[in-house]
């Protein structure tokens, strides 16, 4: 009765990765139960997450080839593009369709943007490969676009992509303080990574707080319609300092890394798994966070239901 935080099925939104040239789903090894799905398996997913009542799912794309362009981000006809028609047509109308707008990837190098020829990103030919990806996922059907490449004035620019196409309707969860951090290692083998080096050029430096609150408003100033702290867990003081300094809804990524710790250790016997997982998400939650992305998304709101 007197529970400050709630914890609801509403707030969360599942990530999905689908892989182009796949006969079954793809298991993948360092974050067990999640998988690369088939086109027609991902519908599978998708129904259960609109039936579960969850919020949303956030879309990521596996190419079968990468280049150093990334050019099948903004393939009609490339396997993200296709798959937000295909999970819009099966769930639209139950829960919003997300897509990951970003061109790690789809690129050889690895990297969320295009490289100059000495192999720096190059932040403002990126913007504009950005936005032929954010026109080739609003004419796909997305509901909402997710840029996560963390590059200066990519929310303006989308924004403006999209109105000029038309997709005024379409909305963006700014990836606003996404960090250079540790915990993005399963990721990387979830979406089979070309990436050598780093990020630290682009993403921001753990130290920093104060940094995070300015970006996401700078985001907002751009047209965000939501912003996001990535990572969650090493990161819930940036969560509250962003939930206090805006208006619009602050969303928190559960990361790959999060999820995989909690999981070898209670394969382990070391901690009770499913009380460590709503006890996870609602920390989350309590930090400040109004939407939750994580892999536990479909298992939570079936705890939840009990």
């Amino acid at each position: 009765m007197v529970a400050e935080t709630s914890l609801e099925a509403r707030q969360l939104v599942l990530p999905v990765f689908v892989r182009e040239g796949l006969s079954e789903p793809r298991a993948i090894s360092s974050m067990p139960g999640v998988f690369q799905h088939t086109r027609s398996t991902l519908l599978a997913a998708v129904a259960e997450a609109a039936e579960l009542g969850l919020g949303g799912v956030m879309l990521f794309g596996i190419p079968e080839t990468k280049d150093a362009v990334g050019s099948g981000a903004t393939d009609p006809a490339g396997i993200l593009n296709l798959a937000i028609t295909d999970v819009v047509a099966e769930v639209g109308d139950a829960l919003t369709v997300m897509s990951d707008l970003c061109l790690d990837e789809f690129t050889d190098h690895g990297h969320c943007g295009l490289l100059t020829p000495d192999g720096r990103v190059d932040n403002d030919k990126t913007l504009e490969a950005y936005a032929e990806m954010a026109r080739a996922q609003s004419d796909a059907g997305v509901q909402m676009v997710g840029p996560s490449g963390m590059m200066d004035g990519q929310v303006a620019v989308i924004r403006e992509a999209l109105d000029a196409d038309g997709h005024e309707e379409v909305s963006i969860l700014a990836y606003s303080a996404k960090y250079a951090s540790a915990f993005f290692g399963p990721f990387r083998e979830a979406v089979d990574s070309s990436l050598e080096g780093d990020r630290r050029t682009y993403q921001q430096d753990p130290p920093n707080a104060l940094e995070g609150v300015r970006e996401a408003l700078l985001d907002i100033e751009q047209g965000a319609d939501i912003v996001m702290v990535k990572p969650a867990l090493a990161y819930l003081d940036v969560v509250r300092r962003v939930r206090d300094a805006v208006d619009v809804p602050v969303a928190a990524y559960n990361v790959s890394g999060e999820f995989s710790m909690l999981e070898a250790a209670a394969a382990r016997g070391w901690i009770e798994r499913e009380p460590a997982i709503l006890e996870t998400l609602i920390s989350i939650r309590r930090a400040g966070a109004d939407v939750v992305l994580t892999y536990w998304a479909a298992e939570a709101a079936r705890l939840l239901a009990r």
